[in-house]
């Protein structure tokens, strides 16, 4: 197992994301989540696609970007995430399966990739239990053998990496 750090992880900006709400039944339903996701400090703009039943954000430029917020924020509005896409602009990372790096303060669990190299614009699929259905979370825990991912904290795999065990670890595919 490996861990791939970004150099210049100030460099590294989430500047947006793509989040699927389920549970919605009306145009009320789709307002609700708009609202609460407006709310999120850092978000600077919610754009509505009402035919993926998808909001597309963007975020403030320099302001640290919280996912677990934004799930927050869904589940305080009624709603639960269904999926949840982030994109970063990231200088140059080697990725492997199971590979476990760093963008800023965060922690990431790479669940899928073969040495495939990453540069620029970059989507990550966070496969958490609060940011996908219970049978995806199911079928993507069972796709490593790391026990971080089912816990969603810094395991022994982490902390021989530098991770605290305090660290909360978002688990992602590209």
């Amino acid at each position: 197992m490996s861990i791939f750090l970004l150099g210049n992880s100030a460099d590294a900006q989430f500047t947006s994301a793509s989040l699927q709400a389920s549970g919605l039944t009306c145009s009320m339903c789709s307002k609700a989540v708009k609202n609460a996701l407006e709310e999120v400090n850092f978000v600077e703009k919610v754009q509505v696609d009402i035919k993926n039943q998808q909001y597309n954000l963007s975020f403030k430029k320099g302001d640290d970007v919280d996912f677990d917020a934004l799930s927050k924020a869904v589940v305080d509005a009624g709603f639960a995430v269904a999926d949840m896409k982030v994109t970063v602009d990231v200088k140059e990372i080697k990725a492997d399966k199971d590979a476990h790096f760093s963008i800023g303060d965060k922690y990431f669990h790479l669940l899928n990739a073969s040495g495939k190299q990453l540069k620029g614009p970059t989507k990550f699929t966070i496969v958490d239990k609060q940011f996908v259905s219970a049978k995806m979370f199911k079928k993507y825990a069972l796709a490593s053998q790391m026990s971080c991912v089912k816990t969603g904290r810094v395991a022994n795999c982490c902390t021989k990496n530098g991770f605290t065990p305090a660290s909360r670890v978002y688990h992602v595919i590209i």
